[in-house]
């Protein structure tokens, strides 16, 4: 959003960054709503799931002088149109729609009356709520009048009594005590739930405006943060499954009750499970907690005040929010833990199976060594039969020489030569022998 003055002068600074502009908006992207008492406000959340923006607006088509409304113009996720005597607010978020229609409050809906019936006030065309597209999430009629607040037990009174008598919970709201919020949170056979804010004549409308959106929001937020609680209930049931399974297969690991590639299947298989839930639903639980935070930020806005006897807002969402989310976060712990127990054991698993293969492999080795000190010793034998092999052929070859000799004319005994020849060619042999061992161990 740019500002007339310094119009002239954008040339001052460097080019924008490309998301300059887009994030300094954000702030003015969904501006407070601006609320004339007394006022009539009907709220509806719905589930977006498969919806799209062109369906939504379509809708939105449908009131009346809508039928140009462009699709670009839903880009920013926030709409607000003014249409004959009533405004109309659409808000898209990631999970969910909200719809909000801002009207007069007639007077005969207003204090003094006793349950008083709200939809025929409504100047929405006929079916438009109903055919909204997407689920039914909450449903909210809001009524803001004027009253005065010195008197609040008074003022408290005739606000049970436009509720239709129910048990309320109130607070008056602000530093100041500007407003007085009761509801009891009842969900009504037309589907809504009904609030009703008493302020004092001449209040602002933006301060109407906000503390309707602050009730609002705490409404949608409570509901939203409840939707981890249906699958944190229904995963209790499987994790302690899940529990006991592990403590089965650790009591067979300690045992050795089954074989390891057994345990390691089942281990592999257990995992996996978790590993499936964590991944399917750890999106639902951590919006659980973001919009958990987000109650807890609206009722600390309002600034409650008590009044004697009754029960404020934000203790009510102490006592009946907070064990859910306390439910759910003990899930996501027990999640966790799991994880790191299954993780533990495999990994005593993989440490047996390794002390077993170290075992079996020195016991290889040793099999090896004695293998290689029997080859050593067949080596030695072997060895020495050729020792005497090659001094027979020497000595052989020798007494061929000294029998040549003597035929040559030579005074000699050919045997008594070969005879005294057979310890001096066992020597050299052996020898030889020697320095080839010697040569071939310096090599290796």
């Amino acid at each position: 959003m740019y500002s007339d003055i310094d119009s002239g002068l954008t040339d001052l600074l460097p080019d924008n960054d490309p998301q300059r502009i887009l994030l300094h908006n954000e702030v003015h992207a969904r501006p407070s709503q601006r609320i004339r008492l007394p006022a009539l406000v009907v709220y509806v959340v719905v589930i977006n799931e498969g919806i799209t923006r062109e369906q939504e607006c379509a809708h939105l088509r449908r009131l009346p002088g809508q039928q140009t409304l462009m699709l670009e113009q839903l880009q920013n996720n926030f709409l607000r149109l003014r249409l004959q005597g009533y405004a109309v607010r659409w808000e898209r978020h990631s999970e969910f729609t909200r719809y909000s229609v801002v009207q007069h409050l007639p007077e005969t809906a207003q204090l003094g009356a006793t349950d008083p019936e709200l939809l025929s006030y409504v100047t929405l065309p006929r079916d438009w709520l109903a055919e909204i597209p997407g689920r039914t999430f909450a449903a909210v009629k809001l009524a803001m009048v004027c009253g005065d607040l010195n008197q609040p037990e008074e003022l408290l009174l005739q606000a049970r009594k436009w509720l239709g008598g129910n048990p309320v919970v109130a607070s008056l709201i602000g530093r100041e005590r500007h407003s007085l919020a009761v509801t009891d949170f009842m969900l009504r056979h037309s589907g809504f739930e009904r609030m009703l804010v008493v302020m004092p004549a001449g209040s602002s409308e933006t301060r109407a405006g906000r503390v309707s959106q602050r009730l609002l929001e705490i409404e949608t937020y409570r509901l939203m943060a409840l939707r981890g609680l249906p699958v944190a209930k229904r995963l209790i049931p499987e994790l302690t499954s899940a529990e006991q399974q592990l403590a089965d297969i650790t009591a067979r690991l300690e045992n050795k009750a089954a074989s390891d590639q057994e345990l390691l299947d089942t281990l592999i298989a257990l995992a996996a499970r978790i590993e499936r839930a964590t991944v399917e639903h750890a999106y639902r639980f951590a919006a659980t907690q973001a919009y958990n935070k987000l109650v807890t930020q609206r009722i600390a806005e309002l600034r409650e005040q008590a009044i004697p006897g009754t029960q404020t807002i934000g203790e009510f969402m102490q006592r009946r929010l907070s064990p859910a989310i306390a439910t759910v976060e003990a899930t996501v712990q027990r999640m966790s833990y799991l994880s790191a127990r299954v993780s533990r054991a495999s990994a005593l698993l993989r440490t047996r199976v390794d002390i077993l293969t170290e075992t079996q492999n020195q016991q290889l080795l040793e099999k090896l060594t004695r293998g290689q000190e029997l080859q050593l010793r067949l080596q030695s034998t072997v060895e020495g039969l050729s020792i005497a092999a090659i001094s027979y052929y020497v000595v052989s070859l020798l007494l061929y020489m000294a029998k040549a000799g003597k035929a040559a004319g030579l005074p000699i005994h050919p045997e008594l030569v070969a005879g005294a020849m057979i310890p001096v060619v066992l020597w050299a042999v052996w020898r030889a022998t020697r320095r080839i061992h010697d040569k071939f161990f310096k090599l290796h």
